[in-house]
């Protein structure tokens, strides 16, 4: 499954349908793992519902404390409700300014999406405290959780795309056995693809969502993501666009390092 929009008719989770009650519901995403994200309600009453199945193995109270946190420093959603049930979690919302930077307006738009992105994700870095942060997303935890993922046989190198497909499963865990030294450490996004930035009127980043492995790390672990996923999301040819509007200069080597650590797991 790719995250999306959804494109087949979506069965409301109870939780999501008590939270809407008689207001308009509509489903405006869904995840990798079967999450579903809707909308609820109408201009400035409008709130967001995200919920995920238990069977993918997500608690969204770590998104809750991720985004409790941050939204003291920089543009977040905050929390109005949360809980969960034998059906999964969910947690409520309120909406930000903007739309996500890959609605038909801004995906039409590439150049301006990604410069919002590039100068989003600065900001966002900037914003954040490394030396207050609780938070980690480091190369060690996400290099064992790899380890422990490719021993239970959650791995599959056919999910993975398709530059580390031929590198096989010993030779992928191999390559990330030595990290590049860290450039700069940052409290990282943790999800930096394009659909989480949302871009207001006037083209400029007005927020951040899905928060939920928000830690500090090094700043290529979001910009390695972020620019790849200008090739998904728009096509070939904006990721220098990206890293211009952030304010750095390519670095093959980390980018190739952080592209494959993300291919093995979160």
């Amino acid at each position: 499954m790719q995250a999306g929009p959804p494109q087949a008719e979506i069965q409301v989770p109870a939780p999501v349908a008590e939270v809407a009650g008689r207001r308009p519901l509509r489903a405006v995403w869904e995840s990798e793992v079967g999450g579903l994200t809707f909308e609820v309600g109408t201009r400035d009453e409008r709130c967001f519902v995200k919920w995920v199945p238990a069977s993918s193995g997500i608690d969204l109270s770590a998104e809750v404390t991720r985004l409790g946190w941050a939204a003291a420093f920089t543009a977040v959603p905050a929390v109005l409700d949360h809980g969960s049930d034998g059906t999964g979690t969910w947690m409520v919302t309120a909406a930000l300014p903007g739309e996500n930077a890959v609605t038909d307006r801004w995906r039409a738009d590439p150049a301006r999406a990604v410069a919002a992105i590039g100068q989003g994700l600065r900001a966002l870095h900037d914003a954040l405290p490394v030396d207050a942060c609780p938070f980690s997303w480091s190369v060690e935890q996400r290099r064992a959780g790899a380890g422990r993922r490719a021993a239970s046989g959650d791995l599959d190198p056919a999910r993975w795309h398709r530059v580390h497909q031929p590198l096989g499963m010993e030779r992928a865990l191999e390559a990330l056995a030595e990290a590049p030294p860290i450039d700069l450490l940052v409290v990282c996004h943790g999800d930096s693809c394009a659909p989480n930035t949302l871009i207001a009127e006037d083209g400029r980043c007005s927020g951040h969502v899905d928060l939920g492995a928000l830690g500090v790390a090094d700043r290529w672990a979001d910009l390695a993501v972020a620019t790849w996923s200008t090739e998904w999301n728009y096509g070939p040819g904006f990721e220098a666009g990206l890293l211009a509007a952030y304010g750095i200069a390519p670095d093959p080597e980390r980018i190739r390092y952080y592209r494959l650590l993300w291919d093995l797991g979160p």
